[in-house]
């Protein structure tokens, strides 16, 4: 079994953690990555093994608008700045993946500014796609070319190119020969060209035979790309959204859907990238209504098939909402020692099933059974272990079969089958990885129950965007879109909660233009 198998993943967005300047002034190294080697205890103390950290290469701005593949954004510090970060984590026991940009590029790579002023000449005009001097775009380039998401900030590149895919593999090698990283999440991976995440894993399996490829897909069949030819895994954004909207829901049967709908996948040793929240979507504690809910959703993220993911300061059950259409507030400046410096019942949750997780493998590589379902109530086994969650406010009671002693490796009580059956019982909001007792057992210390001082609480609904009319669909922003799909839902009938959440939750441009353009 590779390292990544078993791995629990911390994810950091650098520029943000480290209070980075939003716009790269390209000015003298500021040191800000070392300010994070003191999280690299923080994040073994969470029993997690591996890092993703990204992206990380000179930038214009957030990152993803690659100036320099080869050298550490200077807001964050020098290429020896990277390479003691990375052996810092080594010899902490972390496995560390960073983010390889390989759709686009920005603006002032090399490759782009020698395209803006050669143009018909440059010898890079093969380097990226749909590039038309006939054409022109809002910085006047005096021609035009394919973007990701609509961006022309984010011009992107000719995979397809010999040239494009030998200095992209050629990049790779240099990340690990100098920096000696373990793998690589794939941004943009569901527009990736096929050919190239190919030439990738097979370059891959050169370097490190446990090197690590996972992409970034949202929609789609995840076979696609996580296959023994091109992605070890991909993030599975499935899976994100059943488990929080399960909870709003009180609707279990949706992530065990969702469990069933991918078993052909995990059947096949896939185990998928899985996660609440990330540096894209809002905080896992902003989207439940009901913040007790942190406990369940996170029992079940350590428990059904996939790679857990914390990220960072989610542990601390942190809020963070898109704002006007910006992700600034989903990735802050945190100081570690304020929130370390008083007890926090979210840290202590996730510290106890990173080390349940890593005690008990068959969290890892146990097969799955369904065993109770209902709404508000959802029990399975992972090989031995029983884990069952309860999203209501009251106090729930399970049937189910089983013979012997168990433990709740959260909570401590003994469960004693009674003719061949187990009754646990759980109290609101509730979660138990039940263990069963055998010779030389450990006891895992209980943790508290309690995440929210309030469990009724509701969040606020969302604000509405404000509509533009007359305005053409194609020169709509992503919140001008949103209204417009909601205003046609109104004229066709009435627009329910669950109907308002799944546009505002959706943030990407191509997919609610066509959205907006479905209706008649």
């Amino acid at each position: 079994m590779a390292w990544y198998d078993e791995a629990v993943f911390y994810h950091i967005y650098p520029l943000g953690l480290t209070g980075a300047p939003a716009l790269n002034a390209y000015g003298e190294p500021v040191h800000r990555l070392d300010t994070l080697i003191p999280w690299i205890a923080h994040i073994r103390d969470l029993g997690c093994t591996g890092l993703y950290i990204g992206p990380l290469f000179e930038s214009v701005g957030h990152g993803y608008e690659t100036t320099d593949y080869r050298k550490l954004d200077s807001r964050l510090g020098t290429n020896e700045d990277l390479r003691r970060f990375v052996a810092c984590c080594h010899e902490a026991g972390l496995h560390v993946i960073l983010d390889g940009v390989f759709n686009h590029t920005g603006r002032d790579f090399f490759a782009f500014r020698d395209l803006k002023e050669k143009r018909e000449q440059s010898a890079y005009r093969d380097w990226y796609c749909g590039v038309n001097f006939w054409g022109n775009n809002e910085y006047n380039d005096g021609f035009s070319y394919a973007n990701w998401g609509g961006y022309n900030l984010l011009a992107k590149l000719n995979l397809q190119n010999p040239a494009v895919r030998d200095y992209l593999l050629d990049t790779v090698r240099f990340w690990v020969s100098e920096f000696a990283i373990d793998g690589l999440r794939l941004d943009a991976a569901d527009v990736l060209d096929f050919d190239f995440m190919r030439a990738l894993r097979r370059t891959a399996e050169t370097l490190k035979p446990d090197f690590w490829l996972m992409g970034e897909v949202i929609h789609g069949d995840y076979a696609r790309w996580a296959n023994g030819e091109t992605l070890h895994s991909v993030t599975n954004y499935h899976l994100h959204k059943a488990l929080f909207s399960a909870h709003n829901d009180h609707n279990y049967f949706e992530i065990a859907h969702t469990v069933r709908r991918q078993a052909e996948i995990t059947g096949r040793g896939v185990r998928l990238y899985s996660f609440v929240d990330n540096h894209d979507v809002e905080r896992i504690f902003t989207k439940l209504r009901n913040k007790a809910h942190y406990l369940p959703v996170h029992v079940l993220l350590y428990t059904l098939p996939g790679i857990p993911s914390i990220y960072y300061g989610s542990e601390f059950g942190i809020e963070g909402r898109k704002e006007r259409g910006s992700d600034a507030s989903l990735r802050p400046c945190l100081e570690l020692e304020k929130l370390c410096g008083t007890p926090n019942p979210c840290a202590e949750l996730i510290a106890a099933l990173g080390r349940i997780r890593a005690e008990e493998k068959a969290l890892c590589c146990g097969d799955y059974r369904e065993l109770q379902l209902t709404t508000t109530r959802y029990a399975f086994a992972r090989g031995d272990l029983i884990v069952t969650v309860n999203n209501a406010e009251e106090p729930a009671c399970f049937d189910l079969p089983g013979e012997g002693v168990y433990r709740g490796a959260l909570g401590g009580r003994e469960l004693v089958s009674d003719n061949g059956r187990l009754r646990p019982e759980l109290p609101g909001c509730g979660g138990e990885i039940w263990v069963p007792q055998r010779d030389g057992q450990r006891c895992y210390e209980p943790v508290r129950r309690q995440i929210a001082p309030e469990p009724e609480a509701r969040e606020e609904a969302p604000k509405l965007p404000e509509r533009a009319p007359g305005k053409p669909y194609e020169q709509m922003s992503v919140a001008e879109l949103q209204a417009e799909i909601l205003a046609k839902m109104a004229a066709n009938g009435p627009v329910t909660d669950r109907m308002r959440r799944d546009v505002l939750e959706n943030i990407y441009p191509n997919s609610l233009l066509n959205w907006v353009k479905s209706f008649r």
